[in-house]
């Protein structure tokens, strides 16, 4: 395995902390367990946009998720409501070791970019308003291919954007699908072990674990 070139970054719930945004959809559809219910709506969706070729842009499938959450659930939410809880994702700041450690990787020379299901111009108010912009040299999206991650062909985007082998790519992600995606893209993986998450059992484990990104900067700091 070769030291990466490139650290490619999921960017909801990897860098930014939705903690926030959790709380206020649980509130305001009643249950405890809403924003899990429909986030699993959304990624499950997102793939079913893959299969059946009609691609809609994140923020659209989020709003009809979450409407299909708020039933599933028994609750009445108005239209202004679904579309005030999903552009919360806007506004999320990043989690509090993002700065110093992206710093670190960034004076140690690795190359940073992002890869998200987040559409495009949404990716880009998301990182201007966490001031991680500088950062990154490039703010992908799967927009580009219209197709969700972890299709292959996401990853395989990112590789040409960014005019790198895949197998010099690093995926760093919290949520087990986006690890096997790219896995078996033939990236190289990085777990961060955020709350709530897991990998998938099934699929390779990642060369990276970590519990948050402070802790994988250090290993990938002393490769």
């Amino acid at each position: 395995m070769k030291k990466p070139q490139v650290l490619l970054f999921d960017v909801n719930e990897t860098l930014l902390d939705l903690s926030s945004m959790k709380t206020e959809i649980n509130d305001s559809l009643g249950h405890e367990f809403a924003f899990n219910q429909w986030f699993a709506m959304l990624l499950h969706y997102s793939l079913v946009s893959n299969e059946t070729n009609l691609y809609q842009p994140f923020g659209a499938v989020g709003k009809a998720t979450l409407r299909m959450a708020a039933q599933a659930l028994g609750c009445e939410v108005s239209d202004e409501e679904i579309g005030r809880l999903v552009k919360l994702i806007l506004q999320r700041p990043p989690h509090p070791e993002i700065f110093e450690n992206l710093t670190r990787l960034q004076n140690t020379g690795y190359r940073l970019a992002t890869l998200t299901n987040s559409a495009e111009d949404a990716l880009k108010k998301q990182m201007e308003f966490a001031e991680l912009t500088p950062f990154f040299e490039a703010l992908l999206s799967v927009d580009a291919v219209g197709k969700y991650k972890p299709h292959p062909d996401t990853y395989r985007m990112a590789a040409r954007h960014l005019n790198v082998p895949m197998e010099e790519i690093l995926m760093v992600a919290a949520h087990g699908w986006d690890i096997a995606g790219a896995g078996s893209a033939g990236m190289q993986t990085a777990f961060l072990a955020r709350p709530g998450q897991a990998l998938y059992p099934l699929a390779p484990q990642p060369h990276y674990l970590a519990s948050d990104l402070a802790q994988l900067t250090d290993q990938l700091i002393h490769l």
